[in-house]
């Protein structure tokens, strides 16, 4: 996919800081929306439906922190890739970031070349080349809306229990070793816990079966049939 492939919502109180990613994410081609607070935020990205919202935390009338939140309860947008971009570096402040729902967390100030790095890496996630639908049995994956289902009936997923899911299905017996799926799932620049994808693993066996999934010890996971 091309940059003008992309639609931004860049969300910031600043106007200085709207102006200047603004014009830097536009010059390389990016379709770019903004919004000042997390109210406007939520709106727009509804109105939107970006595949990117680089989100500030404090901001007036609702926070970034708050906006992240509704925005993953959202159906709609639920699944919309989402990175913090903050002065506010402190650890505390990052994981509350994560724990809202966010894909990153960047922290201010940050030369446009970098930032545009970050993005183009975060959006390499999203393929149009992908299947959109895979199909195992009476297991059905959706990934146009983020949607799985088993004999019917629909089983319910957050974003990385999803990616996760399709990643493993849409090679049906092939390994997939631990650090290609942190790579593919949770992205080079988040740092993530060793049992990460063995928790992930564990509640896509219990909602899902757990014949699907081997553990192929000291290398990684594969889906079965």
């Amino acid at each position: 996919m091309n940059p003008e492939d992309f639609k931004i919502l860049l969300v910031d109180d600043e106007s200085d800081i709207l102006e200047i990613i603004s014009y830097s994410l536009k010059s390389a081609g990016y379709n770019v929306c903004t919004a000042k607070n997390g109210i406007e935020a939520v709106k727009q990205a509804e109105k939107m439906k970006p595949h990117l919202i680089i989100l500030d935390v404090m901001m007036p009338k609702m926070d970034g922190i708050e906006a992240c939140e509704i925005i993953r309860k959202t159906q709609k947008i639920k699944h919309t890739l989402i990175t913090f971009l903050s002065a506010r570096g402190e650890d505390y402040s990052q994981i509350a970031g994560f724990n809202a729902g966010a894909d990153d967390y960047i922290t201010k100030p940050i030369k446009p070349k970098i930032l545009l790095s970050k993005v183009k890496s975060l959006l390499r996630r999203i393929s149009l080349d992908q299947v959109e639908i895979i199909e195992i049995g009476n297991l059905i994956i959706d990934r146009s809306s983020y949607k799985a289902s088993c004999k019917g009936k629909e089983i319910n997923l957050p974003r990385k229990e999803f990616e996760l899911l399709y990643l493993l299905a849409s090679k049906p017996g092939k390994v997939f070793k631990r650090d290609y799926i942190l790579e593919s799932v949770w992205g080079r620049d988040v740092v993530v816990g060793d049992r990460t994808i063995d928790v992930h693993i564990r509640k896509l066996r219990e909602k899902i079966g757990d014949n699907f999934f081997k553990t192929v010890k000291g290398v990684g996971y594969k889906f079965v049939v």
